[in-house]
């Protein structure tokens, strides 16, 4: 009996990038075999480009505010590149699923690898002429790369069944955890490439896995794509008002913003204090390892124990790497607390992503996400600004000092809420 056969246009729509929704825009008729096919050769394409695309951001954090030591202008604004990455990110998410809205995903990710590898030349030219204004603006256009690397996970997760998104949003995680090993490893290899010139190697490296991605990303397979405009619902200003959707956004808030603003400041902090660039790079390696290493089991925690719990576990874990932080200056304890810290962001951010979940209709959850995306994203870039700016002027233990009080404001409404829901679930006989 020959396969069922259903037409790329479905009923059933799909959640696109920053909560926009989007469905298959043709009438070619698809057998579900072919489609299945299609959408594994997609997910392999998509891991291997996060594994390049994701190497931007740690060649960005590594290094930003040692090149910020060398040219800025003033000691308060060595953090100002990694921070306009960060703003970078923030401003580029809306004009990214402007682009991939009117010109498909693969031809908006071909355009997000061209911004790296523009943003790889001018931070190395800004190095070569010694302009840390040129640098910044480098720094600044990774961000708006990262904002369509960042989506890499959706597009996956919308190019299988639904029943396997779980699958390929894993397996592209398996390219962020190649990211967190390439990137710092570019670092090491090419700092000194270009001799009188620390750095300009590593960003012209950054540049080059940006070119390398360009023909792996013309490999996808996407048809093209419309927006559907969802109608009904709540208005925006009610749901963004309600406790529930305060609690969840406060909560990634928080997970993501303490996360950005200690590893702002970690690089430059563990140079101050003796250690290497290379240690400092392989810190910031197992760092980005542990945000992304725990993913292949997050889900199941939920499932097991609860949003609300396993978001407030991120937020202790992350408590707990400033205490290590401040324990002691040795490597050991630089690396523990970037563990830890890496390991509660994957805890509290994605235990509150999904919470916001919970927050929105099907026919609000467009405008309730992007607006969650573009506060969350405005929220780390202005931590990451405010990271140098402690650091110069406090140092490193008071930086680790400001994460006890961010924590216990949403720690203690998590537990509440979360005792709440276990004291009203159904018990069992």
């Amino acid at each position: 009996m020959p396969n069922p056969r259903r037409f790329a246009i479905e009923s059933d729509v799909r959640l696109g990038i920053n909560g926009l929704i989007m469905t298959d825009d043709t009438a070619r008729p698809v057998s579900v075999d072919a489609e299945g096919r299609l959408g594994r050769r997609n997910v392999r394409v998509l891991m291997a480009a996060q594994a390049l695309g994701g190497a931007s951001p740690s060649i960005v954090v590594s290094l930003g505010g040692l090149v910020g030591q060398m040219l800025a202008p003033s000691a308060a604004l060595v953090t100002l590149p990694v921070s306009l990455f960060n703003l970078g990110l923030a401003l580029g998410t809306l004009p990214a699923a402007l682009v991939m809205r009117r010109f498909g995903r693969r031809n908006g990710y071909l355009l997000g690898a061209v911004f790296g590898a523009v943003a790889g030349l001018l931070a190395a030219s800004g190095i070569v002429a010694g302009l840390f204004w040129l640098f910044c603006i480098g720094t600044m256009v990774a961000g708006f790369y990262a904002a369509y690397v960042q989506s890499y996970r959706f597009a996956a997760a919308d190019a299988v069944p639904h029943d396997m998104r779980g699958v390929a949003i894993s397996r592209v995680m398996i390219g962020g955890l190649a990211a967190a090993v390439i990137g710092p490893q570019l670092v090491i290899w090419t700092r000194d490439m270009l001799p009188g010139l620390p750095f300009a190697g590593s960003f012209l490296s950054q540049a080059a896995v940006a070119l390398m991605a360009l023909p792996i990303l013309a490999m996808l397979r996407t048809p093209p794509v419309t927006v559907l405009r969802q109608g009904g619902g709540r208005p925006l200003g009610v749901i963004l008002r309600s406790p529930r959707f305060l609690l969840a956004l406060a909560a990634g808030i928080v997970s993501y913003g303490l996360m950005t603003f200690i590893m702002t400041a970690a690089p430059i902090a563990m140079v101050d204090c003796g250690h290497s660039v290379g240690e400092a790079a392989l810190g910031i390696q197992w760092h980005v390892l542990a945000m992304f290493g725990p993913s292949f089991f997050t889900g199941r925690l939920i499932a097991r124990f609860g949003k609300e719990v396993v978001t407030a576990a991120g937020l202790a874990l992350i408590a707990a790497a400033a205490i290590v932080a401040l324990g002691g200056l040795d490597l050991t304890a630089f690396w523990l607390s970037l563990v830890l810290l890496g390991v509660g962001w994957n805890f509290g951010f994605i235990g509150a992503t999904a919470m916001i979940t919970d927050c929105h209709t099907p026919q609000e959850r467009a405008k309730v996400q992007g607006a969650n995306d573009f506060l969350m994203f405005g929220a780390v870039a202005a931590a990451s600004f405010l990271s140098g700016t402690l650091l110069n002027a406090a140092g490193w233990q008071t930086i680790n000092l400001f994460v006890f009080p961010a924590v216990a404001v949403i720690l203690v409404p998590l537990l509440l809420v979360a005792g709440l829901r276990h004291r009203a679930a159904p018990k069992s006989i």
